[in-house]
């Protein structure tokens, strides 16, 4: 199982990008979804509690400068050698201006990129300068650490502009706490800490002011009294976790008072269980293979945050639900390195390095490889300093011991029986190309939601010849009411059925009522009725049969079974980024070489015709899929269409 290092969706919000996984938001209006715990002081006995677990001082999390063992540990680390040089370039390049006018741009145009390429400049220098003046400790980078600092303390708001579209955050009449105030808050705490009295009286003033204005008191008035408006503690997604994260670990990291510093764990505990429970019971994250490296990433790195600071005595990572979370990264794995990208998720997203190493590391999952070069110092540098200072150090996880028993590989199946996910793999060892498949459930309410009920992926060796399309680069439209006019979020971009001419709807109503599994060693069956996804009065029934064989090379049977009251139009489709052409009427062959399938359609209820259209949304890279449309000629009160994938053998 190869996985990346450090990649967009898991460092911190500071530098992202509006082409990365930034956004964790409700999918029609880009505000933070499905409200639960609503404010409240926390009890104050457990305040006490907590006061009695917090040390006396405010401590972050790595090491200060002035650990020079520690420090010169990592300067020794071969991948840390290049840290300096890259720092010393900045030196000689200016701070990017940040003008009303590139902040403006969201508000007049909804592109996210522009603006937030220049504030991912400007708040990215200061990390990398203060992790060469730690490395090498001789007082150089402190003026331009101070310059970096003093910058951003007066931009007029750290909101990103997407998160501010009324302005009032520029305009100065509020402070909201989102996902980029959350990380630059717990970055310039974490700064802090490590360089003390390095930085001089009027910069480290300067620094705890920005925090108690920005995020400190705005959260606290939040968490006694409502005010000001806050959705995101509510939340049961991303936000919750990536902005209680970074709220907490600035607080812990900069706050002297004790008994305030508990207050903040206190409510964190509270608010928190919101996001745990947007998890379905099996772990599945909906959100997708990026947002979880981002918000559960967060969670991993709150739940150290707080072990250290409570000397071990609360541990965030011991309850049996967040070890179902955790195993999510592993067993959504179709075949090694390859996942879907189901729901806001780009193609070619994976589990990341570190957060993996961690959670192998606690949970004793035997991945040794992947241990080997993702825990301490071997992750190399971060963009962020807190996640540098929670894996590239002594943590719960280093502390355990090696796993005794190697990684013995996937079982043939990942069933997720609650959000109806079904990963199924090949036999090991069948001397054939490992042939497998994602295969959707679900509905059309989920975090990020696409529509995309009865979705799935083919993968075949390194290949994937039929895809889940995966996110769109987020402009205004991505999280508005016109979010479904967009060909990859809809379910026109998804290997599902049309009928009538019509998409699936949205809505959590609309959704898969599984009808049978059966789970052999040969083959796996999963029957579901769709049938509610489709806003179309005459449909009755809609059966999507999926049937993965292991037997030979391997195969997947799609059959879509429809019953209507009267004659209409139906069809199905298949999605895919990679050459195509058709071998015959009822034959398709998709994708290259050894990574190409054969498609063998069987029709019941009319002739089909096939169409090719290009999805011409804006996705990163570049890259444009086809939608093969399989369609009934003519319209059909009954019919079935029968696709059956096999490998085409290097065809």
């Amino acid at each position: 199982m190869k996985l990346p290092r450090f990649k967009l969706p898991y460092i911190p919000v500071a530098i992202l990008t509006a082409a990365t996984l930034l956004i964790a938001a409700n999918p029609r209006d880009g505000s933070p979804g499905a409200f639960a715990a609503e404010a409240g002081a926390p009890d104050p006995a457990r305040v006490e509690e907590l006061v009695r677990l917090l040390p006396e001082s405010p401590r972050g999390v790595g090491r200060p400068i002035g650990d020079r063992a520690a420090w010169q540990a990592v300067a020794q680390a071969p991948q840390f050698r290049d840290v300096v040089r890259r720092a010393e370039k900045l030196l000689s390049q200016p701070m990017p201006e940040l003008t009303d006018d590139i902040y403006l741009d969201y508000s007049r145009t909804g592109n996210r990129t522009r603006g937030q390429r220049v504030i991912s400049q400007r708040h990215s220098r200061m990390p990398a300068l203060v992790l060469a003046e730690c490395l090498e400790n001789r007082g150089r980078f402190l003026p331009a650490i101070e310059t970096a600092i003093r910058a951003v303390c007066f931009e007029k708001s750290w909101t990103l502009p997407a998160h501010d579209r009324s302005l009032r955050n520029f305009r100065g009449e509020i402070n909201d706490i989102d996902l980029h105030v959350a990380g630059d808050s717990w970055e310039l705490a974490t700064a802090d800490y490590w360089l003390g009295d390095k930085l001089s009286p009027e910069i480290r003033k300067l620094i705890r002011s920005n925090l108690e204005r920005r995020t400190w008191t705005p959260f606290e008035s939040y968490v006694t009294t409502g005010k000001p408006s806050m959705s995101w503690p509510k939340t049961t997604n991303n936000w919750n976790a990536v902005c209680l994260a970074g709220v907490t670990g600035s607080a812990l990291a900069g706050i002297e008072s004790r008994q305030r510093r508990a207050f903040f764990v206190a409510a964190m505990e509270h608010y928190i269980q919101n996001f745990l429970s947007g998890f379905t019971p099996d772990g599945y994250c909906s959100e997708g293979v990026g947002y979880w490296n981002y918000g559960f990433g967060h969670y991993v790195m709150l739940a150290e945050t707080i072990r250290q600071a409570t000397g071990g005595k609360l541990d965030m990572m011991e309850s049996p639900k967040v070890r179902q979370i955790a195993l999510f990264g592993r067993r959504i794995e179709i075949l090694p390195g390859i996942y879907p990208a189901f729901a806001d998720c780009h193609v070619g997203s994976s589990p990341q390095v570190p957060l993996m190493a961690f959670l192998s590391r606690r949970f004793q999952l035997g991945l040794k490889d992947i241990e080997v070069e993702g825990l301490l110092l071997s992750i190399g540098p971060s963009h962020s300093l807190f996640e540098l200072g929670l894996f590239g150090f002594a943590n719960s996880a280093s502390e355990c011991p090696a796993a005794q028993a190697a990684d013995v590989g996937q079982p043939l199946r990942d069933w997720f029986s609650e959000a109806g996910i079904l990963i199924c793999r090949p036999l090991s060892n069948s001397g054939h190309t490992p042939f497998g498949v994602a295969l959707k459930g679900g509905h059309n309410a989920e975090h990020h939601n696409h529509n995309d009920v009865g979705s799935f992926v083919v993968a075949l060796g390194k290949a994937t010849p039929l895809v889940d399309p995966g996110s769109e680069i987020y402009t205004a439209r991505t999280f508005s009411k016109n979010r479904y006019d967009s060909g990859v979020l809809n379910s026109f971009g998804h290997s599902v059925p049309r009928v009538a001419g019509q998409l699936q709807r949205e809505g959590r109503s609309a959704a898969a009522a599984v009808l049978k599994t059966e789970f052999t060693d040969k083959a796996d069956t999963f029957v579901m009725d769709i049938h509610t996804c489709y806003n179309v009065k005459p449909l009755k029934r809609l059966l999507r049969t999926f049937i993965y064989s292991r037997e030979g090379a391997g195969s997947l049977t799609v059959i879509d079974e429809v019953e209507l009251d009267s004659p209409q139009d139906f069809g199905t489709a298949l999605i895919t980024f990679s050459r195509w052409k058709r071998l015959a009427p009822n034959r398709l062959l998709v994708g290259d070489g050894r990574g190409a399938v054969q498609v063998e359609i069987a029709a019941d209820g009319g002739d089909i015709e096939i169409k090719a259209e290009e999805i011409k949304e804006d996705l990163p890279g570049g890259r444009i899929p086809t939608r093969l449309g399989i369609d009934l000629t003519k319209p059909a009160a009954r019919a079935t269409i029968k696709l059956t994938i096999r490998p085409a053998g290097g065809a």
